[in-house]
C-alpha cells in the first residue's frame, strides 16, 4: 500500500502541477476521514496520519488536548490534568497514542480521491488569484462562455474564467454566446465560494483604462487622469491634467476629428463623454464640470463640501442640470461637492433672508438700530459671540461710531452671548448615577459627555469610538469604555 500511495503522489503531482507535499497532506486528510468514518463514526476523536514522504508508509495517532479538570467537557477530544502524571504533563499539552492504521483501501482510495480533487480546484483558485491579482483596474479581454441566472461567465483562457454580473454590465446590452467581450477586473476573490475574478463593465474605472489605452499620452504619464463619473450606457464625465502645458489635454483626449473618444464610446455602447479641465481650484474645477453650462457665479462652503451655483439666466440653469439631471448628478460625483444650483434673483432672495435674521438678531438682543444692525452684517458679522470677541478697531469702518459706543456695544455681546451659554449649561442634564459609576470612567469625562448628550450607560453604548475622539478620547480609552457600556446588552 506505501507504494501505492507514493504512485499516487507522483501521477497526480505530474498531471496537475499540484505540489507534492500538497498531494500528501490531502491523503492524510483522507486517511483521517475514512479512519473515523470505520472505527469512530459516532464518537467525536482527534485524529493524525502522518506518511513519510520517502516510503510511503503511514502511521495513525489518536490526540487529545491537555485541559484544567473544570474544563474537562469533551473527553474523546480532552485528557484532565489529574489523570495524568503531572511531572510529565501540563495545561495545553498534546498527548498523542499511536493507534492501528486502516488499509489504504477503495473507501480510503474514494475519500482521498475527493480530498485530493479539492485541494487541486484550491490549488488552481490561488495559482489563478496569483495570476490576476496585479491586473485589478486593467481591462480584460474575453469571450462569454455561458449565461447564469444573475449574470455571465466569461472565459478569459488558459483555465480562467470571469464573473460580469448583470449590476456590472451597461444597462440594455446583449451578449451572446461566443462574443468577445472587453471588461474591467475590479477584484480577485481569493476563498472558495462565488466568482473568482469579477468584472464590469458600468464602473468608473472601465472608462480610464479605455482612455489610457485610446491615448497615449495618458500612458506616457503626460496627461493625468483625475477623477471619473458615469451613468452607464448615458452619459460620463472625465477629469484630465496635462503635465506638458504644451499638450492641450482635452484636443488629445479627443484626438483628430474625434477618433479617439469615438472609439471609448463605441466600447461603451454609445456613452457620451465630456472631458473636463482638472483645477486645484475648486471653485474653476466645479464650473468647467458644469460644461457646457454658463455659470455666472459659484459661492463655496469648503468645510461642507458644498457649492451655491448661480445663473444669470434659466436656460444655463437648464444646461447645467441637464436631461434628468444628468449633468449636474456627474458633476457633483466627479467634483466631490453637493452643488445647490439656482438663479441670481434666487440666490440674492435668499441672501437677503439669512442677511435679515442677523439683522433681527442684533436688533432684538443688542437693542440696537436698524441701521446699525445692517451695517455690522454687511461687514460680515453673522454671531454674537463674532461682535463681542474682534479686535475693537474692526467697527471702525463703521461710519459714526466712536470707541466708547463701541466698547458699549461689545460690551453687551459679551453679556447676551454668555446669557446663551449660561442658559445653555442650564439645559444639560448631569450624567446618571450608573455612568458615574462606569469603571475606567472619570467624572471629568463623565460630565463631559452629558454635556455632549451622553448621559446614560445606554447612550454610551450606542457611541462609535470616532464619536468619543471627536469629544477628546484617545482611541484605547474610547474602545474599551464602549465595551464596558455594552456588557449589559449581552449580561
Amino acid at each position: 500500500m506505501s507504494r501505492e500511495i507514493l504512485t499516487v503522489v507522483e501521477v497526480v503531482s505530474n498531471e496537475k502541477g499540484v505540489s507534492r507535499e500538497a498531494i500528501f497532506e490531502a491523503m492524510e486528510q483522507a486517511l483521517v476521514a475514512a479512519t473515523k468514518k470505520k472505527f469512530y463514526e459516532h464518537d467525536e476523536v482527534d485524529l493524525r496520519v502522518s506518511i513519510d514522504r520517502k516510503t510511503g508508509e503511514y502511521d495513525t495517532f489518536r490526540v487529545w488536548t491537555v485541559v484544567a479538570d473544570e474544563d474537562h467537557e469533551m473527553p474523546g477530544l480532552q485528557d484532565a490534568i489529574s489523570d495524568l502524571d503531572p511531572t510529565k504533563w501540563k495545561i495545553g499539552d498534546v498527548r498523542e497514542e499511536q493507534i492501528p492504521s486502516i488499509e489504504f483501501g477503495r473507501i480510503a482510495a474514494q475519500i482521498a480521491k475527493q480530498v485530493i480533487v479539492q485541494k487541486i480546484r484550491e490549488a488552481e483558485r490561488a495559482m489563478v488569484a496569483d495570476e490576476y491579482a496585479e491586473r485589478v483596474g486593467e481591462l480584460i479581454y474575453g469571450e462569454v462562455k455561458k449565461q447564469t441566472k444573475d449574470g455571465f461567465i466569461i472565459d478569459l483562457g488558459n483555465n480562467a474564467e470571469g464573473y460580469l454580473a448583470r449590476e456590472e454590465m451597461i444597462p440594455r446590452e446583449v451578449l451572446r454566446a461566443k462574443q468577445r467581450v472587453t471588461a474591467i477586473l475590479f477584484s480577485v476573490n481569493r476563498d472558495g465560494r462565488g466568482a473568482q475574478l469579477l468584472l464590469s463593465r458600468s464602473r468608473p474605472e472601465m472608462l480610464i483604462a479605455l482612455m489610457r489605452k485610446e491615448v497615449p499620452e495618458i500612458s506616457e504619464e503626460i496627461i493625468e487622469i483625475k477623477g471619473a463619473a458615469r451613468q452607464p450606457g448615458v452619459r460620463a464625465k472625465i477629469a484630465v491634467k496635462t503635465n506638458d502645458h504644451r499638450i492641450d489635454a482635452v484636443g488629445a483626449c479627443i484626438g483628430m476629428r474625434g477618433t479617439r473618444i469615438q472609439a471609448v464610446q463605441q466600447e461603451l455602447e454609445g456613452e457620451r463623454i465630456d472631458v473636463v479641465i482638472w483645477s486645484d481650484d475648486p471653485a474653476q474645477y466645479i464650473a468647467s464640470a458644469l460644461e457646457p453650462a454658463d455659470v455666472s457665479g459659484i459661492v463655496l462652503d469648503e468645510d461642507a463640501h458644498s457649492a451655491d451655483i448661480i445663473f444669470a439666466a434659466s436656460d444655463q440653469l437648464a444646461r447645467a442640470i441637464g436631461t434628468q439631471g444628468q449633468n449636474v448628478r456627474l458633476a457633483s460625483e466627479l467634483t466631490g461637492y453637493r452643488l445647490d444650483m439656482m438663479l441670481e434673483d434666487e440666490y440674492r432672495a435668499r441672501q437677503q433672508s439669512e442677511s435679515q435674521q442677523y439683522v433681527d438678531l442684533f436688533i432684538q438682543r443688542l437693542e440696537i438700530e436698524e441701521d446699525l444692525a445692517t451695517a455690522l452684517v454687511e461687514l460680515g458679522f453673522t454671531s454674537l459671540e463674532e461682535v463681542a470677541f474682534v479686535p475693537a478697531e474692526t467697527f471702525h469702518e463703521i461710519e459714526g461710531l466712536d470707541d466708547e459706543t463701541i466698547a458699549a456695544l461689545q460690551a453687551r455681546a459679551k453679556d447676551a452671548a454668555l446669557a446663551d451659554e449660561l442658559l445653555q449649561q442650564e439645559s444639560i442634564q448631569d450624567p446618571s448615577e450608573e455612568l458615574l459609576a462606569l469603571e475606567g470612567l472619570d467624572r471629568d469625562l463623565a460630565f463631559n459627555l452629558a454635556a455632549h448628550g451622553i448621559v446614560t450607560v445606554d447612550d454610551l453604548a450606542d457611541q462609535a469610538v470616532g464619536d468619543l475622539e471627536d469629544l477628546g478620547v484617545d482611541t484605547a480609552t474610547a474602545g474599551k469604555l464602549i465595551m464596558k457600556a455594552r456588557e449589559s446588552w449581552f449580561n
